[in-house]
């Protein structure tokens, strides 16, 4: 964080110028939390043009179930970008073992992430500020193609009707919308009130998007089928949060958002996006990643080194498990079978497998320095809205 915030003020000066203690899960106590939402999506009737609808009424999540007939070709790798390294690290989740270790064409790569069709991934080096690329990797092979120029890439998501690649331009306080085929850049939606522009996720309809704002407590919200930011949020705690990712609930009607400063999660409703509540999970929030059966959400508490777990059906915390001996648990995703949970340990220079049915670590394996957004591929679902492999 220390880094991050010191990046922060180069890139305000340049704009001046221009639980528990063992590793078996426990219940905590339930905090003050929204009651379960009522069952259906919140889906309008108007999907945005050209997205595929939900297969359930129940869960937008829903076809994460399954691979796709399009990643048949494609084994099981993790890839690990090593922001402080400038590598890729590629581990053999069979074996827990690295099988490679490579350059990944620019500096500071931050997350790896799969595209819209599933058949690329791409590293996001996002310096030097100004300038930034894109590092194909091909999955089926594990070789990586020649970087793409792109301008300050710090994440990517891709909008839900398959149309843009949306690159999360940190520094630039901008959201540019790319053609995902030729990379030329179509449109920009200017952010500047949203310091740290860093996380997203998609309402149901696909229409919106809520973002966070990591250097100042804020969440914009933004009209994806209209191309324009339509209001900014102010945290309950102020311009001293630090709001990290952002996760929609499986129904449709709830956002949920990380704060590493608030060492826990804020809950929006996803229609008018009132903050309706806040529910402590652990130091340093930061990643948040449903279950494949919908049911539960994983949360990384990276300061304290333990994992929560929150049920959607009561809106509570379930349980904490700490990782036997500490780490810095970041971002990462799930297996396909949605047995093991695949997670950076950004400042331990290292990866955690951790089965999440039986709650034990299964592996701690050495990458690089700063390990941060890994990717397990290929995963289950019809299409990638970006990130580390955000399915629907």
């Amino acid at each position: 964080m220390i880094a991050r915030r010191a990046r922060l003020g180069l890139i305000i000066s340049i704009a001046m110028l221009a639980g528990c203690s063992s590793g078996g899960a426990v219940t905590v106590p339930r905090p003050s939390a929204p009651p379960a939402a009522a069952p259906g999506v919140a889906v309008a009737p108007d999907l945005l043009p050209g997205m595929p609808p939900p297969l359930s009424p129940d869960d937008v999540y829903a076809a994460t179930r399954e691979l796709s007939p399009a990643v048949a070709d494609q084994p099981t790798r993790v890839y690990v970008p090593n922001s402080e390294s400038d590598t890729i690290t590629v581990i053999d989740p069979d074996t827990f073992q690295v099988i490679d270790t490579f350059p990944a064409g620019g500096r500071e790569p931050q997350h790896v992430v799969p595209s819209y069709d599933m058949q690329m991934l791409y590293a996001n080096n996002d310096l030097p500020i100004g300038s930034g690329s894109l590092l194909p990797i091909d999955p089926r092979t594990g070789e990586a193609g020649d970087p793409i120029p792109v301008r300050d890439p710090y994440n990517m998501y891709f909008t839900p009707d398959g149309k843009y690649a949306l690159v999360v331009a940190e520094a630039d306080r901008s959201l540019d919308f790319y053609d995902p085929h030729s990379w030329e850049k179509l449109h920009d939606i200017a952010v500047p009130d949203c310091p740290g522009v860093n996380h997203m996720d998609f309402t149901a309809d696909g229409r919106t998007a809520l973002v966070s704002c990591e250097f100042s407590g804020r969440l914009a919200v933004v009209d994806i089928a209209g191309l324009r930011l339509l209001r900014m949020i102010d945290l309950p705690d102020g311009r001293s949060g630090m709001p990290q990712d952002v996760k929609l609930a499986p129904d449709g009607r709830t956002f949920y958002v990380a704060d590493m400063m608030a060492n826990g999660i804020y809950v929006f409703d996803a229609k008018t996006f009132d903050n309706t509540g806040f529910i402590a999970t652990g130091a340093g929030t930061h990643g948040l990643y449903v279950t494949r059966d919908s049911k539960q959400m994983l949360i990384t508490n990276r300061k304290e080194g333990s994992i929560s777990v929150l049920d959607f059906a009561t809106g509570q915390l379930a349980s904490k498990w700490r990782i036997p001996g500490g780490g810095s648990p970041d971002m990462g995703n799930l297996s396909a079978d949605g047995r093991v949970f695949w997670v950076s340990g950004r400042n331990n220079s290292e990866v955690y497998a951790i089965d999440i049915v039986e709650w034990k670590l299964l592996a701690r394996i050495p990458v690089g320095r700063g390990a941060h957004g890994l990717t397990i591929w290929p995963q289950p679902g019809r299409y990638s809205t970006g990130h580390t492999g955000v399915m629907r």
